[in-house]
């Protein structure tokens, strides 16, 4: 049967979010708006049906992200629209102090290149005047000799003659030279031939490179390794995507580097000497952030792109669903956000900035269960269901489900008490390290409690605390709205009360309608002496928080006292004691000074 099947007519209680012993802001439940459905589901919950209300829904979607963009008029229309303009002022003056991306490729130079193998291993390599070839001929004739390749490209064999050998690869070498031998003899003769060294080239490596000059290197070395030799692009004004290499003044070949970068395609060119590398200057460039692949300046193939053609660069992530865009026009500066198939579309320009956004909200999100429940612990709910609502669905068996006490566990109030906590930490660290002194004993006592004190700080640092909402008061749990990841409590019945704290022995005791609280404590063995008897402090098993010695216990409690604070200061005093509640309440768990 459902949580709201119950028997007595139910009221609504406020919402407890517990973040300190001082503050308990009450969750507002009275706003009309009606209620939302659990995905598939076709009536209201019992709850619903007796006028359960919910807070009114927010549309979240970013103002402007449905609006076709107007490019001759651009208007700021997404939030951080401001800054986005006041960069492109700054960087109008050249004042901006902004951290712009690398550009795309800024790491294919910052290592070494692996030492290329020599020209020798390589059949590749062709044979050049200057190289210098190892012939051994023996059998019908013998001969032994280191020939050089000579102007002509022609080596000398003794007894053979020239042999053309230029223009040759190194692979197809040997057969080459035994083919010339057996022309002169045509049997009983063995060849074998090395190449011994490659002649060198010299390349002009220059433009927008950061060691522009003059580099030796083999025919056979590949375009990067001479690259790699100047130093590189230059990251600031240097092209990836205008590489000429010239010869005799003349274009050989023009490479853009962001091939290689993409796809692996290797420029194939082979050098000689006198030959010139150009890195061209950096031309119209946009930089982009957020959910890509890779979020780095991007060097535009001409003046002005369409964003399909930068999201193929970029490869923004599919969980991108907007991008904001600003940049300058002739009218002047402009941001604009913009849904992504509007941003395919878009036109954009040099120094244009974008930043993509995963900013579509799903229809559903997922809870789940803890504790005493019947069926699956994890559901896929519709946005904005409620508490009520999404309880009506979940069996339970009423003999061991404690419904009257069902509470929330929220991430996003964990991560606020988290803050309080250490924001009240760090005003206790500051109390105590400027607390005057009016003497040298004062001065020890001062010493010893700030030993203390940062002890404890640390300690409580390591506090992690589970974010409990209460929704529940008088047995009834309130219609409050859903949010992703909450984990809903079902607590068990129990006849149990926990004792702790500043108490001889901590335990579990049978719950006695007949005890009061310090009856409690007293079978607990007493009172400790850092006790403080008059801070006792009963957390309800729905996370409620009350105090007093004089409160009712019911079953399923946890009666924690509270440690006595003894400081020189009344201020430390007092800031020690507020940790100390902060803690029990987000943690139910006492941190002791020692």
């Amino acid at each position: 049967m459902g949580l709201n099947a119950m028997k007595k007519p139910l009221r609504f209680g406020l919402i407890a979010l517990l973040f300190s012993a001082s503050l308990l802001p009450v969750a507002d439940a009275g706003a009309a708006d009606p209620v939302k459905r659990l995905a598939g589901s076709q009536s209201l919950s019992p709850l619903a049906a007796m006028g359960a209300q919910t807070a009114p829904r927010q549309d979240r979607r970013p103002q402007g992200a449905s609006a076709a963009v107007d490019q001759g008029e651009p208007a700021a229309t997404w939030p951080g629209a401001e800054s986005a303009l006041k960069h492109q002022g700054a960087a109008a003056d050249g004042t901006s102090q902004s951290t712009e991306p690398p550009p795309f490729g800024a790491n294919l130079f910052a290592r070494p290149f692996k030492m290329e193998r020599p020209d020798a291993l390589n059949p590749d390599y062709i044979i050049v005047p200057g190289d210098q070839i190892a012939v051994h001929v023996w059998g019908a004739a013998q001969t032994e000799d280191v020939a050089v390749v000579d102007a002509q490209g022609n080596i000398f064999i003794t007894s053979i003659g020239p042999v053309k050998v230029a223009g040759t690869r190194s692979g197809d070498l040997g057969r080459k030279v035994r083919e010339a031998v057996a022309s002169v003899y045509s049997s009983n003769v063995e060849v074998y031939v090395n190449l011994l060294t490659s002649t060198p080239v010299e390349v002009f490596v220059t433009g927008a490179v950061r060691f522009p000059g003059q580099y030796a290197g083999a025919p056979t070395d590949s375009l990067l390794t001479y690259l790699h030799r100047a130093g590189g692009v230059d990251l600031e004004r240097g092209s990836f995507r205008k590489v000429r290499v010239l010869r005799q003044n003349r274009d050989l070949k023009r490479v853009d580097l962001y091939d290689f970068l993409r796809e692996g395609s290797v420029p194939s060119v082979r050098f000689a000497d006198g030959d010139v590398i150009l890195v061209g200057e950096r031309g119209p460039s946009v930089t982009v952030e957020g959910p890509t692949l890779n979020p780095f300046r991007f060097e535009l193939s001409r003046r002005a792109v369409p964003g399909d053609e930068l999201a193929t660069l970029a490869r923004p992530l599919v969980s991108a669903s907007h991008v904001g865009i600003s940049g300058n026009r002739a009218s002047g500066p402009f941001a604009v956000y913009v849904n992504y198939e509007q941003f395919r579309q878009f036109t954009l320009e040099d120094g244009d900035r974008l930043r993509f956004e995963a900013d579509q909200q799903t229809p559903s999100m997922l809870v789940s269960l803890e504790g005493s429940y019947e069926g699956p612990s994890s559901y896929t709910v519709a946005r904005n269901s409620t508490l009520t609502d999404f309880l009506d669905n979940v069996p339970v068996d009423q003999e061991l489900a404690a419904t009257q006490s069902i509470y929330l566990r929220r991430a996003s109030i964990a991560r606020q008490q988290k803050e309080l906590l250490d924001r009240s930490l760090r005003q206790l660290e500051q109390s105590v390290l400027t607390a005057p002194t009016r003497s040298d004993g004062e001065a020890e006592i001062r010493v010893r409690e700030a030993e203390l004190v940062s002890q404890f700080v640390e300690r409580a640092r390591q506090v992690q605390p589970e974010g409990r909402v209460v929704v529940s008061e008088k047995g009834r749990p309130s219609n409050v709205r859903l949010e992703p990841g909450d984990v809903i409590v079902i607590p068990t019945r129990t006849d149990i009360v926990l004792i702790g704290g500043e108490v001889m022995m901590p335990q579990a005791i049978v719950y006695d309608e007949k005890f009061r609280t310090s009856d409690y404590v007293q079978r607990a063995g007493g009172y400790t002496e850092r006790a403080d008897s008059g801070k006792v402090m009963i957390i309800r098993q729905n996370g409620a928080v009350e105090m007093g010695s004089d409160v009712v216990v019911q079953p399923g409690d946890q009666v924690v006292v509270m440690p006595a604070v003894e400081f020189k200061s009344l201020q430390v005093a007092k800031d020690i004691m507020q940790i100390l509640y902060q803690i029990a309440i987000s943690t139910a768990v006492v941190l002791t000074l020692l």
